[in-house]
Order: C-alpha cells, then sequence, then structure tokens
C-alpha cells in the first residue's frame, strides 16, 4: 500500500513538475509574441504541441505568429484546428485570417465558405461590408488583371529588398543585406533585422552598383521605407524608436517605429529631426508625399486607427511644420492592415492591404484622392502584381508607366524581392462608361420621341435620367465601377430595362423596343396611324408587295399575333393615271396580295379581309387630268389596315 502510494506521488510530482514546465515555455512564448518576435515563438508554441498541451489563446497566437510572419501555409493549418477544436472561443477575426490564408493557398472555395461564417459572425465591420457588396470580387481582379509586364528587379540578393522609392534617376530601397539575416521582412511594427536604405543608378557612385544610402541616414538600428521630394534635398524615412543611440520599448517591451526628416546640406544628409506626430507608445512609418508635396502620407497605428494599421495624411505647412494628422476613414481602411501608401502624379493612392477583397495576403490597392477625395472606388490592381502571397511597397511613374514593388512570392530569389513592372493598359478607378441608344415601338419600329430613359443602381436608386430626342436616340455617362439598370419608359408603353455589370468603360449601344400596354382602337380607325407605320407603296401599274413594304406588313402581322382578337381589312388604292376599270381591277389585286402575304405568315383568313377602290379616294389632288409629280402620285398607290373588330 505505502509503495503504491510512493508511485502516484511521484506520478504526481512529475505531471504538476512537467504542467510547472509547460506553463514557463507559454509565458516565455507569449513575451516573444508580444514582443512580435514572432519566429521564436512559433518554435516554443510548437514545442508545447508537440507535447500534447493545446489551448484556444496558443493556437491563436500560433495562427498569429505564423500569419504575420507571411507563412500562410501554416496559418491555415493552425486556424483550421483552432476553428474546429475550439469554434466558441474564437471571434470573428479568425475566420477571416482562416479564410485569407486559404486565399494564399488557391483554395477559393473554401476561403468563401470560411468567409461566409466571418459574415454571419460580424454586421458592422467594414471588411464585411466590403465582401457582402463584392460577391464576384474574383471577377473584378480578374478584368483588371492583365495589365502589367513583371520582371525581378536586377540588384536583388539572396536576402530580403523591398520598399522602392524614386530618387533622381534611380532608386532607394531597403535591404538586410549586409547583416546576414536572411529574414523575411514582417509587416508588424518591431522589426528587427537591421534594415539600411540603398541606392541604385542614383549618382554617379552608384550607377550599376547597389551602395549604402549614407552614414548619416543609416544607423545600426533599422530603417526602412523613405520618400524623397522632386529637388532631391528633402527625405523622409522610416527608423526604430531610439535615443541616445538605444532603443526605446513601450509599455509592452515593443521597438515603435518612427518617421525621420532628412535634408541635403552640402551634399550631405544631415539635420535629421522625427516628426512631431511620432510616439513611444504607437508606430508612424512608411512616409511618401504627394505630387504637390504640402501633404504626407503615412501609415500607422495611433489612436483613432481601425484595424491593425490605418493610412493617415498630415499636411506639409509652408513654415515647415505639420498639421494634424487625418484618418483616411473608412472606405479605405478597414479593421486589418492597410499600410505601405504611395501617391502618384495623377492623385491616385496606391497600398497594400489585407482587409479589402483581394488574392491572398497583402493585395496592391488604388483609389482616387484628387482634391480631398476620400470616399472613391477601391480598385484590385490585379495579377500577376497581385498574388497568393504578400504584395507591397508600390510605386508608379505616371509618365513612363514604370514602376516598381515588393512581394515575398516563392519564385523570387530573396525572402522579399523588388519587381519591376510595365503599364500596359491603364487601371480603371473612376470610370464612366458612354450608354447611347434609340428607343423604339417594337411593333411599329418607329422611334418614341419624349422616352424617359433612366438609370437606377443596384439600390433601386435612380441615378440620373435622359429624354430621348426627336429621333428617339439618348445619350448617358454611367459609373461603370458599379453594377446599374438602364430602364427605358414612357407613356402607354410598357417599361423595359438592362442591366450593366461593371465594365472597363468601353462605350455600350443599347437600344429598346418598347411594347405598348394596348391598342386603344376602335371599328374603322386605320392599324397603320396607330402603329406608326410607314405607309405600304406599290410600284406603278405593279401589285406585288414591295421589298421595302414587307417590313411594314411585318409589324402589322406582330400587331395582330400580340392582340388575337383583333380584326383587319385591307382597303388597297391607286393613283389616278390609266383607266378607272383597270385602276379599279389592280386595287383588288393589291389588297389580295397583301391578304395573301399575311395568311402565308401565319394570320388565319377569317382574321383578315381586302378590298380594292381603284382611284376613288384619293388623298390629295392628283385626279384625272392635274399634272403632278410621280413623288404626289405614289402617295395615292397605298393601303390601309382598317380595324373591324
Amino acid at each position: 500500500m505505502i509503495k503504491k502510494i510512493h508511485i502516484l506521488f511521484v506520478l504526481v510530482f512529475f505531471m504538476g513538475v512537467s504542467c510547472f514546465a509547460q506553463e514557463k515555455l507559454i509565458t516565455k512564448a507569449n513575451e516573444k509574441y508580444d514582443e512580435y518576435s514572432f519566429s521564436p515563438a512559433i518554435d516554443i508554441y510548437k514545442k508545447v504541441l508537440d507535447r500534447g498541451y493545446a489551448s484556444a489563446d496558443l493556437l491563436k497566437k500560433l495562427g498569429n505568429s505564423y500569419y504575420f510572419n507571411a507563412d500562410y501555409e501554416d496559418a491555415s493549418k493552425t486556424y483550421k484546428r483552432l476553428v474546429e477544436e475550439y469554434p466558441d472561443e474564437i471571434g470573428p477575426e479568425y475566420f477571416f485570417r482562416y479564410a485569407q490564408t486559404l486565399k494564399t493557398l488557391e483554395d477559393y472555395d473554401a476561403s468563401k465558405e470560411v468567409m461566409a461564417k466571418f459574415l454571419e459572425a460580424t454586421s458592422d465591420d467594414v471588411r464585411a461590408t466590403a465582401y457582402k457588396d463584392e460577391k464576384d470580387y474574383l471577377s473584378d481582379i480578374k478584368r483588371n488583371s492583365g495589365r502589367y509586364n513583371v520582371s525581378p528587379f536586377q540588384y536583388n540578393s539572396p536576402y530580403s529588398e523591398f520598399a522602392p522609392s524614386f530618387y533622381k534617376e534611380g532608386l532607394i530601397f531597403s535591404s538586410d543585406r549586409d547583416t546576414g539575416n536572411f529574414a523575411r521582412y514582417r509587416h508588424t511594427w518591431n522589426s528587427k533585422d537591421f534594415l539600411d536604405l540603398y541606392k541604385v543608378n542614383a549618382d554617379s557612385i552608384s550607377q550599376g552598383t547597389v551602395i549604402k544610402f549614407g552614414d548619416h541616414v543609416n544607423t545600426r538600428l533599422h530603417e526602412s521605407t523613405s520618400t524623397v521630394n522632386k529637388a532631391g534635398d528633402v527625405l523622409y524615412f522610416t527608423r526604430n524608436n531610439f535615443k541616445s543611440g538605444k532603443y526605446v520599448k513601450d509599455e509592452k517591451g515593443v521597438i515603435r517605429l518612427k518617421i525621420f526628416k532628412a535634408k541635403m546640406v552640402e551634399g550631405v544628409w544631415s539635420e535629421i529631426e522625427e516628426l512631431p506626430f511620432n510616439s513611444n507608445d504607437y508606430s508612424v512609418a512608411h512616409p511618401t508625399l504627394s505630387p504637390d508635396e504640402k501633404t504626407l502620407y503615412f501609415a500607422s497605428d495611433m489612436p483613432g486607427s481601425l484595424g491593425e494599421s490605418d493610412i493617415f495624411r498630415a499636411a506639409i505647412n509652408d513654415d515647415g511644420t505639420y498639421g494634424t494628422p487625418e484618418n483616411l476613414g473608412l472606405v479605405i481602411n478597414t479593421e486589418a492592415r492597410e499600410t505601405f501608401p504611395f501617391v502618384s502624379s495623377e492623385d491616385v493612392l496606391y497600398f497594400s492591404s489585407d482587409g479589402h477583397p483581394g488574392l491572398g495576403g497583402l493585395d496592391i490597392f488604388a483609389t482616387k484622392v484628387a482634391k480631398g477625395r476620400l470616399d472613391g472606388n477601391i480598385m484590385n490592381v490585379g495579377e500577376p502584381v497581385n498574388g497568393r502571397m504578400d504584395d507591397f511597397t508600390f510605386i508608379f511613374n505616371e509618365e513612363t508607366k514604370k514602376g516598381y514593388f515588393a512581394s515575398n512570392r516563392s519564385e523570387g530569389q530573396g525572402a522579399d524581392d523588388i519587381y519591376a513592372f510595365l503599364e500596359t493598359k491603364s487601371l480603371v478607378i473612376d470610370c464612366e462608361q458612354a450608354i447611347s441608344g434609340v428607343v423604339r415601338d417594337k411593333i411599329s419600329n418607329e422611334p418614341l420621341i419624349g422616352a424617359s430613359v433612366k438609370v437606377i443602381n443596384e439600390n433601386n436608386e435612380e441615378i440620373m435620367s435622359a429624354i430621348t430626342d426627336a429621333e428617339g436616340k439618348y445619350d448617358l455617362l454611367v459609373d461603370c465601377t458599379q453594377g446599374n439598370f438602364v430602364r427605358a419608359m414612357t407613356e402607354g408603353y410598357i417599361p423595359s430595362e438592362e442591366y450593366l455589370g461593371k465594365s472597363d468603360g468601353e462605350p455600350k449601344t443599347i437600344d429598346f423596343y418598347l411594347e405598348r400596354n394596348s391598342i386603344s382602337a376602335g371599328f374603322g380607325d386605320d392599324l397603320a396611324k396607330l402603329l406608326q407605320l410607314s405607309t405600304i407603296y406599290f410600284d406603278f401599274n405593279k401589285y406585288n408587295i414591295r421589298k421595302d413594304s414587307e417590313i411594314e406588313v411585318e409589324k402589322v402581322i406582330a400587331a395582330m399575333e400580340k392582340y388575337s382578337s383583333l380584326r383587319i381589312k385591307v382597303n388597297s388604292h391607286t393613283d389616278s393615271r390609266g383607266k378607272d376599270s383597270y385602276n379599279l381591277w389592280l386595287s383588288q389585286k393589291r389588297a389580295e396580295a397583301t391578304v395573301n402575304y399575311m395568311v402565308k405568315r401565319g394570320i388565319a383568313k377569317e382574321r383578315v379581309d381586302g378590298e380594292g377602290f381603284g382611284e376613288t379616294k384619293l388623298i390629295n389632288q392628283c385626279a384625272n387630268g392635274v399634272k403632278c409629280s410621280d413623288k404626289d402620285h405614289e402617295l395615292n398607290r397605298r393601303s390601309e389596315f382598317i380595324i373591324l373588330e
């Protein structure tokens, strides 16, 4: 009995020691996780899992560590286990990230299923609204794709290169090539890879050679993402938070990022100062200038941010001071990551995001910010710039149509690589599509004057309208970045409409053929007038129906097919030339020819009758003995369609 108690004590003791060891490991992993040191955190979390210990919190942090380290395959496996084993202990964010990882693996069907759970779990999330509005976002991305010719940057290395920026005739970019880290750039606010700025083809000493940017800018700390003004004498760049050469950490032990400004003085970058809206408590990074250099755009997680990082802007005043940072708002920013802004000379803001509908990881998006606008369309720039991995730090020269971006795609030479591209077809962001056409009577084919043509959006709101002119024509300009209904209507006719989906802005012709609500007519009325038919004429001394008149007879047939109770009588007439008896015979033949034509086209014989009146019912003064032109005589050689019932 004593031996059994002793064995039990030993087991309990070692179990306690084991649990204590696991807790110690998890505590250490959590410390690394809170410091954004994801690689060591992953190693520890995996060790704990291998020992059979798992929890929702551990899987969340392990999945996030993979996710923010751009290891989307392992992140997907971890999130899958989290969702399956702890469905009641996770929030919407984990469904979203799981769906994102599935997209990077090109498992779009599974991603849609998980995204549906994300939509069910939240209603006020900006991303939920975006995905509800962009149900067919892959089609939209496909339509924007194929506009770039992409090639690897010739100065890539086996290390990490990213964040290109234009500088004189060349580039500045960030790299860890001299540190030997081989570390993939992580989108966190605590990069410890000791990145430096480099330049190539920017001056005489960097022609065809990559050299470090300058000792006054580069330090033993971390420098990345830069922008230079057009004059080439003002530089904004990102650097770790430090003081007196030492890192400065926030309350959580995180070393934040700050934006610094340097000026070129006598050929040396100096007068380096940090911007006034930097902080020890949050990060401010990734600067870029507006085309007029009066606004600085950047990314931050400062108070007021919607997501993990948002894009902000601040005015650069004439006296060198700065305005209060402004969040770019809910259209551009989401609850996820928006970062790495760049503004082209045409006021197009390019940025990276994993919150807007994309192909997986960070994708590059574009929107117009001209005249302070922040509510424009957000366009995914498409493949091959975007892919299933992270694509970021996009820059573009509107004049040359050339640019650069970075990506961690697997075919690259290093952890991150820069790619050059040539835009072969412009991205349509704010798109107006010319719509034109004619509104006609469906039976008579006559143009309908004064008809209304309206543009109605998918929320059934009327956007604009036009009135048809004397020829039944209309012209409209519609927003081709969204779906619209174009609807034609006029009194006495059944409205008709056509749906226009999103397009690339190519002009489109839409002709409408409206049907009458009914034919309001009675005994003795001429159907030809009611249907606005052209007069059915015959050649001189002939009774066969002319080709140009067959079209008009077909309209009468269409009316009779639509209104099955309609009965008519064909009254045919001649001009005054020739003998009266002959004309009476000729007109009868014309009436019979018209009736026979209609019967052959399927109209029942009992519904149509015909009679010839010769020259007894002339419609002008061209009687016997009166000199008239051939044109005037032709007006009398006609057929009428008189309603019997």
